[in-house]
């Protein structure tokens, strides 16, 4: 008989909730010898090692990326020691049975914001409160973005390194960049060589506070490639978005719908590209974050279409929801639902998720970026006001198997291709993360097909008063999350995680994304035909 959960009652069901954090460094690129690049199983594992943790899970399908089988997973130490059928084990191994569920590679969110400054006020959620949140919905890894202090990725980087002591579990950072000069270019060459920083996050939008111009985007694309950093753009035209604005305000429209209306599509089309167009010039991987209309999923297919490598990221929010919450005439119900760029209206939704179905979209973010309702009253008579963002950091791995999944539009090793394995591969830990092979991290899931959830303020983890998915109901139960020294997180109907338990993951520059640029570069080269070679006259 098939049970209901809300976000809460799920984590009821965990056996013991087992999170396997590791507080050594573990899994060195070199245990994964010729990994290579796409899904395929690594061409050889680790052996066994002495172990104070050991894990059995028995009996569930195993779901990678390319394929999905019945078998065992042996885990010691937080790392995957095996995986095959009928796993004999001593009686000093923790066994889990996982018949009839699939066991699958822990969530990575690769956009969220935690404990992020910004329009006055600060995320609601800090690093152990969000954090927590995303354990309780199966996700085990996050990628969060550094925001510079005036301008320093220096002086960002180590707020956000006291910020992340909190931490609970595995997180990774991408950098912004808010402005340019030769400081900034080799505080970005110490990021990538120093602190394990392979992306940088440009704003064409937030006029006066984030944004960029072209000349600066040119830059930092160009410094970004030398790199072998992944380039990332929020995509709206910062400067229309400005006029917009203006317009909704000399309307007399203050309200939350204001916020919509001020930056409609076309200006998220424009931005994107825009920047898919530099992004080609300079010929350096493309990474656009929140694709939110089908104006910014036409310019992503049109350049993926010619061969160009740009990667697009759907949120939960997008893939979930249309924008009628932002009409309701209960102010704090509208204003939960404001975040850039805006929630669409009814059809982007469905195109964002055939445009993930068919691989023009690649992975699934959340944008995590929550705001409690006295916070977002701030802007109760100037929609400009509003802080921006939205939860999701609990609720996407539900969201993605009840909408994709459930629906027919992806198959169950798509759901880990979108949700973890795809985010490891473009950000270079794969498959470190994003895979349950011999030598990976065991940051592990087992989810139950069979369960059911619905989802409520009143139950969620995150510290929000509000959610933006308030009262969805549907399919999937995350029973177990096994995560990279053996504790309980579950226990007397409360969540029980230690905040500084967390580790900070180094990605990697040079991703499968850089592969081949520099052939592309020299045929470029050769076929300009240039300089030409002129003799000058002699009469």
């Amino acid at each position: 008989m098939e049970s209901t959960f809300n976000i809460r009652l799920l984590l009821r069901h965990l056996l013991l909730v087992l999170f396997l954090f590791n507080f050594s460094s573990v899994s060195e690129s070199n245990q994964f010898c010729d990994a290579g690049v796409g899904y395929g199983e690594p061409a050889c594992g680790i052996s066994s090692s002495s172990s104070s943790s050991k894990i059995l899970i028995k009996g569930g399908t195993v779901v990678n990326a390319h394929k999905q089988e019945v078998a065992d997973v042996y885990v010691e130490d937080g790392i995957i020691v095996a995986v095959k059928p009928n796993i004999k084990v001593g009686d000093y191994v923790t066994v889990i049975d996982a018949t009839g569920k699939f066991v699958m590679p822990g969530g990575i969110d690769p956009h969220t914001h935690l404990s992020f400054e910004f329009m006055s006020t600060e995320t609601v959620d800090d690093f152990f409160s969000g954090q927590a949140a995303a354990l309780a919905g199966g996700t085990t890894m996050h990628i969060d973005f550094v925001i510079p202090v005036n301008g320093s990725l220096t002086a960002g980087f180590e707020a956000y390194e006291k910020k992340a002591k909190k931490s609970c579990m595995d997180y990774g950072f991408h950098m912004a960049v808010t402005k340019w000069d030769e400081v900034v270019s080799k505080e970005m060459e110490i990021m990538v060589k120093e602190k394990g920083i392979n992306s940088f996050k440009f704003f064409l939008a937030y006029k006066g506070a984030l944004m960029i111009n072209d000349e600066l985007l040119l830059e930092g694309f160009k410094k970004c490639k030398s790199l072998g950093a992944l380039a990332m753009v929020h995509a709206e035209n910062g400067d229309a978005v400005y006029e917009g604005q203006k317009r909704m305000i000399e309307l007399g429209i203050t309200g939350p719908e204001g916020h919509a209306l001020s930056r409609p599509p076309l200006l998220e089309g424009e931005a994107t590209a825009r920047a898919i167009h530099l992004a080609g010039f300079v010929n350096t991987p493309l990474y656009v974050v929140h694709v939110m209309s089908i104006d910014a999923v036409e310019e992503i297919a049109r350049a993926r279409k010619k061969g160009q490598r740009v990667i697009g990221e759907p949120v939960a929010a997008g893939l979930a929801l249309d924008g009628s919450g932002l009409w309701d005439p209960d102010f704090v119900t509208a204003a939960k639902f404001v975040m850039s760029p805006p929630i669409r209206a009814s059809g982007h939704d469905k195109a964002l998720q055939a445009a993930l179905s068919t691989g023009i979209l690649q992975l699934v973010g959340t944008d995590h970026c929550s705001f409690n309702s006295t916070q977002k009253a701030l802007g109760i008579d100037d929609f400009r006001k509003i802080p921006n963002g939205v939860n999701g950091i609990e609720e996407r791995m539900h969201l993605v198997w009840d909408i994709m999944v459930e629906s027919g539009q992806i198959s169950v090793t798509d759901y880990v291709r979108v949700t973890s394995t795809e985010c490891a591969r473009i950000f270079n830990i794969y498959p470190r993360k994003g895979a349950i092979f011999p030598g990976s991290d065991a940051d592990i899931i087992i989810l139950n097909p069979n369960a059911s959830f619905e989802i409520t303020a009143k139950s969620h983890h995150a510290r929000s008063d509000t959610n933006v998915y308030e009262g969805r109901r549907g399919k999937i139960s995350t029973l177990t999350s096994v995560d990279v020294i053996l504790r309980i997180v579950w226990e007397n109907d409360e969540l029980k995680v230690v905040p500084g338990t967390g580790k900070y993951v180094e990605l990697p520059p040079f991703s499968y994304l850089f592969d081949g640029i520099d052939k592309a570069e020299a045929t470029y080269l050769s076929s300009l035909q240039a300089p030409v070679k002129r003799f000058k006259s002699t009469a």
